[in-house]
């Protein structure tokens, strides 16, 4: 990974948008700060596509989806997209009104697939000792989770375990930056990424990736720095990089939202010059 600094500034100013993490990206100790609210803001009024995805759930992204300054949410590791009436006119599935959910798998195959993962996760319960479900698990709607590092501490050896078992029951997993998770459809953050561009703009997102940064910290950031020609880890990723495979071409000095404020700051800078 090199500094943040070494992204040619040519490169930069053809960014036209932006994938971000949510958790210990965006966020600091769990609360999003002003600096990365701002930084949000100042993509979206300077004309940038603004789209955050993580593996929290649709339950848990709905309010930040109506309140951020955000093009959309895409959830649970991108198998759903909430989009806020007043950011566009995205196609509606399932909306109320105020926030549009559009959503990859249908509702009978949702419903199949939730009965696959509660058993898997009372499997795990009963022979991993001292794990739980993460304490948003009531709003996932696609895939379970197990918490590693948000309320719990657990040792890498529960963590293997948890996926042990979830493998064994036939699910794919990925590891955020403080959960566990398991899901039926092999899906990751590059391919709801590619599934949202293409539904949400009608556009291809494997063509115009010299566009396109992604942001992250953790390992169910992985897939989007295998693909994306521009990638930036906010500096708390070093936490997590022996552990990954395919890390982001740049760092930031700054950890989590001062992370996330300063690749804001060398994309606005670079595209004003």
């Amino acid at each position: 990974m090199r500094p943040l600094s070494d992204w040619p500034l040519a490169e930069r100013r053809g960014i036209r948008g932006v994938f971000t993490d949510i958790d210990d990206t965006l966020t600091t100790h769990g609360d999003i700060t002003a600096d990365a609210l701002d930084a949000l803001a100042a993509l979206r009024r300077a004309g940038l596509t603004v789209i955050a995805i993580t593996g929290r759930p649709v339950g848990w992204s709905e309010p930040k989806a109506r309140a951020w300054p955000v093009d959309a949410i895409v959830a649970e590791n991108g198998a759903v997209a909430l989009v806020s009436d007043k950011n566009g006119p995205f196609p509606a599935s399932e909306g109320d009104g105020s926030l549009s959910k559009i959503y990859q798998l249908d509702a009978g195959t949702r419903q199949a697939h939730m009965q696959r993962l509660r058993q898997a996760a009372q499997r795990v319960l009963r022979e991993v000792p001292g794990v739980s479900l993460a304490r948003d698990s009531a709003g996932r709607e696609t895939d379970i989770a197990f918490d590693h590092a948000e309320f719990a501490t657990l040792a890498p050896a529960q963590i293997d375990a948890i996926e042990a078992v979830l493998h064994a029951e036939g699910l794919h997993t990925t590891r955020s930056s403080i959960h566990t998770h398991g899901a039926v459809s092999p899906g990751d953050k590059w391919t709801g990424a590619v599934w949202a561009v293409r539904t949400l703009l009608g556009r291809d997102l494997a063509s115009e990736l010299d566009h396109w940064v992604a942001v992250g910290d953790s390992g169910n950031d992985e897939a989007m720095f295998r693909h994306f020609r521009h990638s930036v880890g906010v500096a708390n990723i070093r936490l997590a990089a022996p552990r990954m495979q395919a890390l982001p071409t740049y760092v930031t000095l700054g950890e989590r939202g001062a992370g996330f404020a300063a690749v804001s700051q060398a994309i606005l800078v670079a595209i004003s010059s």
